[in-house]
């Protein structure tokens, strides 16, 4: 028995494959949506330049320091 031959078994690798090929489709859609929509120039800009938050404190500051045990 030859099933590979079969057209039956040509049109379940073909419906396999738009499968496969929508899912894809689905996730770079998804991923996108995720990342980049609502953003009016894709990808926020790297910013090393920001200012320390003030209300997250920092080491410097003694009143945010955990005391002596």
């Amino acid at each position: 028995m030859q099933v590979a031959s079969s057209p039956h078994f040509a049109f379940l690798m073909l419906v396999i494959l738009l499968e496969a090929l929508g899912a894809l489709v689905l996730l770079v859609l998804i991923v996108w949506w995720t990342m980049f929509h609502g953003r009016r120039r894709g990808e926020l800009p790297a910013d090393d330049a920001q200012a320390p938050d003030p209300a997250a404190g920092t080491a410097a500051d003694p009143a945010r320091e955990p005391p002596p045990r």
